[in-house]
């Protein structure tokens, strides 16, 4: 993947997760607010950690 496009969705998802920590702690939830601590930089670390799977014609497929 491109890095402006894994740069652009790490941002996407930071502040996805912060805007669902505030919108969670408004809502005085504050067991889903603490799994958006971890998941939220859990999902921007896996993003740029595991590698993108690349297949080709050995795997199988004809196309």
């Amino acid at each position: 993947m491109p890095f402006h496009i894994k740069f652009g969705l790490s941002v996407m998802v930071a502040l996805a997760a912060l805007a669902g920590w505030f919108f969670m702690g408004h809502l005085g939830q504050t067991g889903p607010q603490w799994a958006l601590t971890f998941l939220g930089p859990f999902s921007v670390f896996s993003l740029w950690i595991f590698p993108e799977v690349m297949r080709g014609k050995a795997d199988g497929r004809k196309s």
